[in-house]
């Protein structure tokens, strides 16, 4: 990402929430000082539409960003104010100035400049806090969503399937789990249609009189298309790539 590009692009009126480098215009020096970074605040349901909504950091207006999550920021519609909902890229952090315009600046940035033409605050950036190791677990892993290509991470030991805890889509980490999964359900498909044709080659001459043998065609029949269903299913599952251990 550019550090000159801003972070909302619909025209004139975004033009408030802008980057601010190393580079900044130094006309106002100011005493304010930013203790941490400006951190995407969690999701919301929306309890009668069920719509994922996030809190604006200024105003604590509610945002709907059911079309927008593939976007970093949303401007609220209320204090036009923008809000960040996932987390700024590698090498960045977000930066609130006093005038609440939302900045992105390097993570190693001290000072930077607000853009705004009424404010021009020069603020110094509070180290940010030291955070704890976290505790090794064998085999933990940063994952990259196959759906929406933002990085999670995930224990590669545990036999199940993945969900993102972004967009929430279910993926397969690394395509050999997706394809044994999809082989065992081929597998046991063709079996139970194949017993399915043994019991009606057998026992065909006495259904005419035994409707409960008509139970058991469509039983095994009806295994075996939900089992090849199944395959079909791990067949065409996103993978989710390994980016390596934490």
């Amino acid at each position: 990402m550019d550090e000159k590009q801003p972070l909302l692009k619909n025209g004139n009126e975004n033009q408030d929430v802008e980057n601010a480098g190393d580079s900044a215009v130094q006309q106002q020096t100011s005493g304010f000082s930013v203790p941490q970074d400006e951190l995407p605040p969690p999701y919301t349901s929306n309890e009668e539409r069920g719509l994922p909504m996030v809190t604006c950091r200024v105003c604590s207006a509610m945002i709907d960003i059911s079309w927008k999550r593939e976007q970093h920021v949303v401007k609220c519609n209320q204090c036009n104010e923008a809000t960040p909902i996932r987390n700024a890229p590698p090498g960045k952090k977000y930066v609130r100035c006093p005038c609440n315009c939302l900045l992105i600046c390097k993570s190693s940035s001290q000072r930077v400049a607000c853009p705004r033409p009424n404010c021009k605050r020069i603020i110094n950036l509070a180290p940010s806090p030291v955070t704890p190791p976290v505790p090794t677990m064998p085999g933990m892993c940063r994952v990259t969503c196959g759906h929406c290509h933002d990085t999670f991470l995930f224990n590669t030991l545990t036999n199940a399937l993945a969900r993102c805890p972004h967009c929430r889509k279910v993926s397969s980490v690394g395509v050999e789990f997706a394809k044994n999964r999809s082989n065992v359900y081929l597998a046991l498909g063709i079996v139970f249609l194949a017993i399915g044709f043994a019991i009606l080659w057998a026992t065909y001459s006495y259904a005419s009189t035994h409707t409960g043998i008509w139970l058991a065609y469509v039983g095994m029949f009806l295994v075996s298309a939900l089992l090849f269903a199944r395959t079909f299913y791990y067949r065409r599952m996103k993978v989710s790539v390994i980016e390596g251990p934490i």
